[in-house]
């Protein structure tokens, strides 16, 4: 008696459990062997800011620095370029008393680098230490 039908066929099948053991065997062997360094880095201590105690706010040089290279301390263009020139200017606005000066430099898109230098020499010949620039926000189209 054959109790087995002809009809009846092997159908191939694939096991899964083999393959997955692999894989796991791979990950494995990529976390062992993946190095996590550190890169070395500058440590920089960024300074902060808090916005609802700002100070009283002092007195303001204005210094601007054209595109064609004429620079013109609060309203008033300097005949000479020069940094002696410049400290000059900046030493007769400079009030007599009271808090040091801020000295803004609003320097134009095109203006050359060595007239931004030369204005910032000069402020530090003048004995002004506060310099900062100005700034305007980008317009959105």
């Amino acid at each position: 008696m054959n109790f087995r039908h002809s009809s009846e066929k092997n159908e191939p099948e694939i096991n899964l459990v083999p393959l997955i053991d692999v894989m796991l065997v791979i990950i494995i062997f990529l976390m062992l062997t993946t190095t996590f360094n550190k890169t070395a880095g500058l440590a920089i201590a960024l300074p902060t800011a808090d916005a609802s105690g700002a100070s009283s706010v002092s007195e303001e040089i204005i210094v601007a620095v054209t595109s064609a290279g004429d620079i013109i301390v609060n309203g008033r263009a300097v005949a000479d370029k020069s940094v002696d020139a410049i400290a000059s200017a900046l030493a007769n606005v400079r009030p007599a008393k009271g808090a040091e000066p801020v000295v803004v430099i609003n320097a134009d898109a095109q203006a050359t680098h060595q007239n931004v230098i030369n204005v910032m020499q000069a402020s530090q010949h003048a004995g002004l230490s506060h310099v900062t620039f100005a700034t305007q926000r980008e317009s959105r189209r």
